[in-house]
């Protein structure tokens, strides 16, 4: 019997008012944020992926794109609209920010591999400090739904609920860092660019 389905959801619908440009489309060795975003989910186990757009539309394979019409509203509006559009099926969500290109594909496995021992909620945690992605059962999407507001996604829920979370280590897996500004993203390149291949 096959196993329960976790999907992936990716927030990607800022504008990157602070880099100016939208962050999905920033490309590394030729794949965008989004594209690198959707892999990492897919790679990881996470099926189906879908992609929260807003500031401009995207078209990715192996993902299903839901537009946020009140994506200027932030974050919030985001992980609603992705929460609301995932499908009956599946029994938990990996949520992941387009923003953070560093965080890896195991991290995203071991968050699953949580929720199959039995975790509600599970959190990837880099030297014991807790980022992203997480992962959210679904008999909690409502009650993470109703708190994320503004620019807050599931960072009030979680907080508001520590006696579920189950912290994850994956800081041998990635890093967590913020692709914000046009610093972060020089930083960034050169932590990525000597992965790629020749």
């Amino acid at each position: 019997m096959p196993a329960p389905v976790v999907a992936g959801l990716l927030l990607a619908a800022g504008q990157g008012s602070r880099l100016g440009r939208p962050k999905a489309l920033v490309q590394f060795g030729g794949q965008t944020l989004a594209e690198r975003g959707v892999a990492m989910l897919r790679d990881g186990g996470a099926r189906p992926v879908l992609v929260v757009t807003g500031a401009v539309a995207l078209a990715l394979p192996g993902a299903t794109c839901v537009h946020n019409a009140d994506w200027q509203t932030g974050m919030g509006s985001s992980l609603r609209v992705g929460l609301a559009a995932l499908p009956r099926g599946c029994v938990a969500v990996v949520i992941a920010l387009v923003d953070q290109p560093l965080v890896g594909p195991l991290a995203v496995q071991r968050l699953i591999a949580a929720f199959r021992s039995g975790a509600a909620v599970a959190v990837a945690c880099y030297d014991g400090q807790p980022r992203n992605p997480v992962l959210i059962a679904r008999r909690f999407f409502a009650e993470a739904a109703e708190a994320a507001q503004g620019d807050v996604g599931a960072r009030a829920f979680l907080r508001a609920r520590p006696d579920l979370v189950r912290r994850v280590e994956c800081g041998d897996t990635g890093r967590a860092d913020d692709l914000d500004t046009a610093q972060d993203l020089a930083r960034i390149a050169a932590l990525i660019v000597p992965e790629e291949p020749a």
